[in-house]
């Protein structure tokens, strides 16, 4: 009896072991010292990131997605110049997820459906994945097959127009893609046009269809960049790259329309030197709105009123490092990973849960030009 009980706890403790412990990826631009895709352990108890190691070698591999089963990584090759398959068009790769050691194995390599990839999701049924295309301002659905192999696009929309930033928009720029919770529509954030695509989608049947009523223009001038969704769907949240603003949205689950509710400064009223956003990602209690300012180098943090969801400043925190990029949390919400793209560093955060105030942990670890972060 009293062997088997040790047997119990020890198999505990191991269970317990592995359910703190996260893997943690990490996309770069090889522009420099990176070599491809890294991970990372990382503890979820103690906030402890480990050292990362190479996961995988690929060109460019800026932005990575996770299927929803866990089972396998897709990311970009994101390069403006590339041609594949004799056509000018970037690359997506996809991987295999060895689980215990977070190694990655190249299973195909496909077009990205347009020039200079630069986002990537996966449908939440996990039978397709995204692709905003920057600088050939397109949006792709790519099938994912058996195995996790990926198709060639099943679908491409080239977006039209642009704005008035002289330099910046003067055509289309497709810069994100994101799916709804319930995987019916998409939304793409368009820097060049000013406005926010909606998309109905059908992975299965491998469609991304327009639905022009439903898409929204921002102020001009705006610069939409990337875009995350409420946890219970009713709200987006949008940051404007040329404005350094977020905008708040509601949004109709059944037509999948959006309509602007408020614009607030990603800055603090003080600053006055260059700047523009990247990031904004949604706390998964909801209750919280982080975004990335690239100049003024800092994550701001807003507090959601819970019944407008319209946003209030709470803080803005430095990054410890220059040109934050992607930032990610974990899963609990306890723990935020910033990537400094021209700091050369990934820097951990503790995430105060009852103010959503962010407090730096002392943890530094070093990447070249890190672009994006994945809790795995």
């Amino acid at each position: 009896m009293r062997s088997l009980l040790l047997i119990f706890l020890m198999s505990m403790t191991t269970a317990l072991g592995s359910a703190r412990e996260l893997l943690v990826y990490v996309g770069t631009y090889t522009k420099t010292t990176s070599q491809g895709i890294y991970v990372s352990r990382f503890d979820s108890e103690t906030g402890t990131l480990g050292e990362l190691t190479l996961a995988a070698e690929a060109a460019n591999p800026s932005f990575l997605a996770l299927s929803p089963d866990r089972s396998h990584l897709y990311a970009v090759s994101e390069d403006t110049k590339a041609e594949y398959m004799g056509k000018p068009s970037g690359s997506v790769n996809a991987y295999s997820i060895n689980s215990s050691d977070g190694r990655l194995t190249l299973i195909n390599t496909v077009a990205s459906g347009g020039r200079g990839p630069c986002h990537i999701t996966v449908t939440p049924d996990g039978q397709g994945v995204l692709v905003a295309n920057y600088s050939s301002g397109t949006v792709a659905l790519l099938p994912v097959k058996a195995g996790g192999a990926l198709g060639v696009p099943s679908a491409v929309d080239q977006h039209e127009g642009k704005s008035i930033h002289p330099s910046r928009q003067k055509g289309p720029y497709a810069h994100s893609i994101n799916p709804s919770a319930d995987g019916r529509f998409a939304f793409s954030a368009d820097l060049g046009t000013d406005k926010i695509y909606t998309y109905r989608i059908d992975a299965r049947a491998g469609t991304l269809t327009p639905v022009e009523s439903s898409s929204s223009a921002l102020e001009p001038g705006s610069g939409p960049r990337h875009l995350a969704l409420s946890p219970d769907g009713r709200r987006a949240y949008v940051i404007n790259e040329l404005a350094n603003t977020l905008t708040t949205f509601a949004l109709d689950a059944e037509s999948g329309s959006l309509k602007a509710l408020q614009t607030v400064p990603s800055l603090p009223p003080d600053f006055s030197g260059n700047n523009t956003t990247a990031e904004v990602v949604v706390h998964p209690s909801g209750r919280y709105v982080y975004g990335s300012n690239r100049g003024h180098d800092s994550i701001a943090v807003f507090k959601v009123d819970p019944v407008t969801g319209t946003l209030s400043a709470v803080e803005h925190v430095s990054t410890q490092g220059k040109t934050p990029r992607n930032f990610s949390l974990d899963p609990s919400g306890r723990w935020l990973i910033a990537a400094n793209q021209d700091g050369d560093s990934l820097v951990v955060f503790s995430v105060d849960q009852t103010s959503g105030r962010l407090s730096p942990t002392g943890q530094i670890v070093k990447v070249g030009m890190p672009v994006c972060v994945r809790f795995y």
